[in-house]
């Protein structure tokens, strides 16, 4: 079937040019940080499981269980006995020697951590200990790990020829627009219409005709990782671009659940960002028409 389609249309057909080193690189650079950060999380939640049953005054403490200041209290008082020793002026006295810099008064978290439940003491109490280090430790290589792919991809994504078309999108960041260039890539002829490009990352809805009988639902079959990375920038964007926040706000109002709304969102921008990486140009929301009439409804009318 191949060779007879070569045979037949292969005026139509064009050679398909990989993406660049640099681009592919880039890409597992990204990947590998969101599988660290997925187990991040995941044993931060073992963490805080283990920390209710034998320690839940450590649970709340501070805004992250995986934060530093979170991590460096656990790895000195690691049990209910450690903790019982700390007074107001201790525990202001041991924030200062680390340098934390949170709002909360030492006082209150002090008052968290005698109102909480009493945890286990004694010999089961440094028993458990162990465990409590042995996740502290992961979560610290972890958080350090992280943040060294982080710093690593922000020198690849600054020296990228393409990185000014992705950073100049709203709420893009760093990290969220190394996504976004990392999976689209920088191979122009891949995506030879914003439709393909909508549709492999399946925000654009399937359709199955068969007969009379006609389909429309979710796209199952499509790239994992540009879907991901594509919606989660949408999903940010209506909080800061008027346009995005329109067509989020009217698709739950047609009935649309968040994540509907997110894709619908999505194909959108994947059409505005289409146009730009094509152009080799950034961003600008004074030339987004359908922005500029959303913002300007009587300048256009006039």
């Amino acid at each position: 079937m191949l060779a007879d389609t070569l045979r037949t249309d292969r005026a139509r057909l064009t050679p398909l040019t990989p993406d660049s080193p640099d681009t592919v690189a880039l890409r597992r650079a990204c990947r590998a940080r969101k599988d660290l950060v997925s187990h991040r999380v995941a044993v931060a939640n073992q963490l805080r499981a283990h920390l209710r049953n034998v320690f839940p005054g450590a649970v709340g403490l501070f805004k992250d269980i995986d934060s530093q200041i979170s991590l460096a209290f656990l790895a000195r008082f690691d049990t209910q006995d450690r903790a019982d020793w700390l007074s107001p002026k201790r525990l202001a006295a041991w924030l200062s020697s680390v340098g934390y810099s949170g709002r909360k008064d030492p006082a209150q978290l002090h008052a968290h951590l005698t109102t909480a439940p009493h945890g286990i003491t004694g010999a089961d109490a440094d028993t458990q200990a162990h465990i409590t280090h042995a996740l502290v430790a992961v979560l610290t290589t972890l958080t350090q790990q992280i943040k060294a792919l982080s710093a690593q991809i922000t020198a690849q994504l600054a020296a990228h020829t393409d990185q000014h078309i992705f950073t100049s999108l709203p709420r893009s960041g760093t990290v969220r627009a190394a996504r976004l260039l990392a999976e689209i890539g920088d191979s122009r002829a891949r995506f030879p219409t914003p439709e393909t490009l909508a549709c492999l990352a399946g925000v654009a809805p399937s359709t199955r005709q068969s007969g009379k009988l006609r389909s429309v639902g979710f796209r199952w079959a499509c790239d994992k990782q540009l879907r991901d990375a594509v919606c989660d920038f949408a999903a940010d964007t209506r909080h800061v671009n008027p346009w995005a926040a329109d067509l989020y706000n009217r698709a739950r109002t047609r009935g649309h659940d968040h994540p509907h709304a997110v894709r619908i969102l999505a194909r959108a921008w994947l059409f505005v960002i289409w146009h730009c990486w094509q152009d080799h140009i950034a961003y600008d929301p004074t030339k987004h028409n359908a922005l500029q009439r959303l913002l300007n409804p009587n300048q256009q009318a006039a």
